[in-house]
């Protein structure tokens, strides 16, 4: 079977992004090109116009096609990777890289090291210098703070998200626990590494930085908003 249907065939798919945008319609090549860049992971939400309706990639038949072909590929060249590398591509699924060019992708891997994180072990702890940011490529984390003898979960991140990136900038101590839910692999950048980044490889540092603002400004409105609606709540007449 081939990867591109007949040409006949216009039916559209709209992509909803790791960045709350929706994309589209693109056609079936487009489609097939972004999940082969692993743009669309077989958790991407896509509405197909054919069905009128939104389902997961890997429940789309079209998808499921490239993602068993990937998935094959994968598995007869895992014996030729080199141990604790990954390709270019893979960074996509970090958001703040997703729109990077696998030029730029190649490049940011020079600056930083692949970490393999064991089910339950801590990642950085609260009060310990911050020297480091780190992004989720496999599994997921949680961040926590010890409130007397209990825990309180402040957030789960998983695949594309990324935590620790005040320390690049005031290497200050570690607010909170990040604890390894299951066995993860992260990428590690180093505050040292990210000073090198910024002077050898500014036509990276630049993108990469905006591309980091603008996801911390989401965070911050949406924190902002959860704020106003507990005052909101707090203080309505009994």
């Amino acid at each position: 079977m081939k990867d591109v249907m007949p040409s006949e065939d216009k039916t559209g798919y709209k992509i909803w992004a790791v960045d709350n945008v929706v994309y589209g319609p693109v056609e079936l090549p487009t489609l097939i090109a972004w999940i082969k860049e692993e743009r669309i992971l077989p958790a991407s939400w896509i509405f197909s116009e054919r069905a009128d309706q939104w389902c997961k990639a890997s429940d789309l038949e079209e998808a499921r096609v490239i993602f068993r072909k990937m998935t094959t590929g994968t598995a007869a060249t895992a014996a030729a990777a080199v141990p604790g590398k990954v390709a270019p591509n893979t960074l996509r699924r970090v958001k703040v890289l997703s729109a990077l060019s696998d030029a730029l992708l190649a490049r940011f891997l020079e600056f930083v090291e692949v970490q393999k994180i064991r089910q339950f072990t801590a990642v950085v702890k609260q009060g310990d210098p911050g020297d480091a940011m780190f992004f989720v490529l496999e599994g997921e984390v949680r961040v926590r703070m010890a409130v007397g003898e209990q825990e309180k979960i402040l957030a789960l991140l998983s695949v594309g998200d990324f935590f620790g990136e005040i320390s690049l900038f005031d290497h200050g101590p570690r607010s909170a626990d990040v604890i390894s839910n299951t066995d993860t692999t992260v990428l590690r950048l180093s505050a040292s590494s990210f000073q090198k980044l910024s002077e050898k490889a500014p036509e990276l540092a630049a993108p990469f930085l905006l591309a980091m603002g603008r996801t911390l400004t989401g965070r911050i409105r949406a924190d902002n908003k959860r704020y106003k609606d507990t005052l909101t709540f707090t203080t309505l007449p009994e």
